[in-house]
This record gives C-alpha cells, sequence and structure tokens, in this order.
C-alpha cells in the first residue's frame, strides 16, 4: 500500500485551494496598498452598501462615510510596506479572512508606522470580491 501516494492524493485539491486563497491575497493586499497611496479617492469602489470599517477604533459604516474618513485622514501621501499577509477562508461561500501586518511612511517622518489591518472579503456575483469588513490598527511600542 502506498501510503504517500494515497497522502498526496487527499492533500493536494487542499494544498491547492490553499494556493490559491494565498495568491488572491496577496493580489488584493497588493492592488489595495497600491490604491491606498496612489489614488485614495478610488478606495471606495472596493467597498459595498453593508461594508463596515473600524479605523483606530471608530467604525464607519457604507463606502460613502468610509470614502469620506479616507479623504479626511490627516496625511494626503503616505507608502506601505507589507511585511506579513496570512488568510483563511470563511463560513461565507468563497469568502477570505486577510489579516496584514507591516510599516507605513509618511512624508518628512523619518521613522515608520507599524500598522494592522484585516479583511473580511466576500465574493460578488460577478465573480470579484468586495470589502465587507476592515479593521485598521497602528501598533504602538
Amino acid at each position: 500500500m502506498d501510503l504517500e501516494g494515497d497522502e498526496m492524493a487527499s492533500t493536494t485539491p487542499a494544498n491547492s485551494m490553499e494556493l490559491q486563497l494565498d495568491e488572491g491575497a496577496k493580489a488584493f493586499v497588493d492592488h489595495y496598498y497600491n490604491m491606498f497611496d496612489n489614488s485614495r479617492p478610488n478606495l471606495p469602489a472596493l467597498y459595498d452598501y453593508s461594508s463596515v470599517m473600524s479605523f483606530e477604533g471608530q467604525k464607519i459604516e457604507g463606502p460613502h462615510n468610509i470614502s469620506l474618513k479616507l479623504a479626511n485622514l490627516s496625511f494626503n501621501e503616505c507608502k506601505h510596506y507589507v511585511s506579513t499577509i496570512d488568510c483563511q477562508s470563511t463560513g461565507v461561500a468563497g469568502g477570505i479572512i486577510v489579516f496584514v501586518s507591516g510599516r507605513l511612511q509618511l512624508p518628512g517622518e523619518e521613522h515608520y508606522l507599524r500598522f494592522s489591518q484585516m479583511f473580511h472579503l466576500v465574493p460578488t456575483p460577478e465573480g470579484s470580491f468586495y470589502i465587507h469588513n476592515d479593521i485598521f490598527r497602528l501598533n504602538y511600542g
């Protein structure tokens, strides 16, 4: 009996799905932070009417209010440097939880700010995703 072959057969689909999740999460993260850093006014298109963002403990609901929050941040320019991306599938069919940690560089600032951000991505009927939940925190200390 070839246990190694049986193990391979039973784990290959799971590994393939994990690889797809990882690739999808990385593509989303690259897209999100590129938009945030270079065209922040376009970010609300990634949210839906039911979306909720928590930004440093402040709860914001819906793409219009999220847009206002992002437009009124105390800085206009920044650069995100992603350190880690972790993801898992959710109970929602096709949903993905994405957890990001990294550094944020503001113009004229010598030191980076560390941040963590979590996204719950939900599939759309058109085959893409929208951000259903978004939690952002700076990491101090």
